[in-house]
């Protein structure tokens, strides 16, 4: 199969979707990779690094579209890219479909094969190619949250860990999954009192026996929410609905409770936020402000680290670009479950449910499309 790299055009966002050690494995598989100029400089990986790889240099994103049976990205093509995408073309990237109207029209209109980084799953439910980049986001939240508490970011002007006599920063961590446990463990670490939320009473109980002892995990619910709001410094949003829109947990009139320079780091953005105040930024404009609460929602944050995020990205997504070039999209969700879950929009149909209820659209259920 003729695989594709495209570099990445979404403002500010410097990963690659493989590393020049990828491409070598891809090519130990049989496969021609084409890899657009430029594609990896953002992570420190040159033309000529993926030349020795065994990659061909392709001069533009069209030439890549147009050869490539398979092309693949880190963020979702953007609308300059949709009219490269041919029918039948295999595109493997981060979509956040439910999220995306304009997206997730396009793509049906273009009658592409999209199989979604975000859904794959594994036998145990978890989802590995979002894991690695959660991993990184919830580190992120908290470094960048300690950030923007500086005064002369807008914050209150308090350090996480206090100092002797001093109380530290009070965080607010609503999600005790991958995102929420990582964000919870960097904020520990810096020596903050810590509230970490989430809804499910055996994933507390193991919270509860792994987190550090500064480390409050309690069940969430609007209640505790609206309460736990008012005495926050840091408040950092990690809830996924798989493939589905972010719920709403922190509403407009909780906002108006919460302490003039408090920070509110959305690392849901991707999937809509999970504050009714959130609206995405980048790196460049990474903040606003809603009454008086500094709001952090940079929708690639991972971007911010390109080689570490790179690199951490490919060790995921590898081993399944390899089945999807080595069997074909069809024969390859066939064998692999996680592979079957991860196709959302399939020639023109759309075959993940919870992306047809975001925007009311036919639901087909993949299985039919497998037949």
């Amino acid at each position: 199969m003729i695989v594709g790299i495209l570099k990445e055009i979404k403002v500010e966002e410097n990963r690659v979707c493989m590393t020049p050690s990828g491409v070598e494995v891809m090519k130990g598989n049989g496969h021609q990779v084409l890899v657009e100029a430029g594609a990896g400089v953002g992570s420190g990986f040159s033309d000529e690094d993926y030349l020795q790889a065994g990659a061909e240099i392709s001069p533009s994103a069209a030439d890549v579209y147009a050869r490539a049976e398979m092309v693949m990205h880190v963020k979702e093509p953007q609308p300059n890219e949709f009219p490269m995408i041919r029918e039948g073309q295999i595109v493997f990237t981060y979509f956040h479909f439910a999220a995306g109207e304009e997206l997730t029209k396009a793509m049906i209109e273009r009658k592409a094969v999209c199989v979604t980084y975000e859904t794959i799953t594994n036998p145990d439910g978890s989802l590995p190619l979002l894991t690695p980049m959660s991993e990184v986001a919830g580190r992120m939240a908290a470094q960048e949250g300690a950030k923007y508490l500086e005064r002369a970011q807008g914050g209150r002007g308090i350090l996480m860990g206090g100092v002797p006599g001093v109380a530290p920063a009070t965080v607010v961590v609503i999600g005790g999954g991958v995102v929420g446990t990582h964000a919870a463990r960097m904020a520990c670490g810096l020596g903050a009192k810590v509230y970490l939320l989430d809804m499910d009473l055996d994933r507390l109980r193991h919270l509860s026996e792994t987190m550090p002892k500064n480390c409050f995990p309690l069940m969430s619910s609007p209640a505790t929410v609206r309460e736990l709001v008012k005495e926050a410094d840091m408040v950092i949003g990690a809830v996924l609905v798989h493939g589905a829109k972010a719920p709403k947990l922190v509403t407009r009139e909780m906002l108006k409770t919460m302490k003039t320079g408090a920070v509110l780091v959305d690392v849901a953005i991707d999937q809509g936020g999970c504050f009714e105040t959130s609206k995405a930024t980048t790196h460049t404009d990474p903040i606003y402000i809603v009454d008086g609460v500094v709001h952090y929602c940079v929708a690639n944050m991972p971007g911010a680290v390109p080689l570490t995020s790179t690199m951490a990205l490919t060790n995921a997504t590898l081993p399944y670009a390899v089945k999807l070039a080595n069997k074909g999209w069809k024969q390859a969700a066939l064998d692999d479950v996680g592979i079957r879950d991860g196709l959302n929009v399939v020639s023109g149909q759309v075959c993940y449910a919870g992306v047809a209820d975001a925007f009311n659209l036919n639901y087909v259920p993949v299985d039919d499309l497998l037949k």
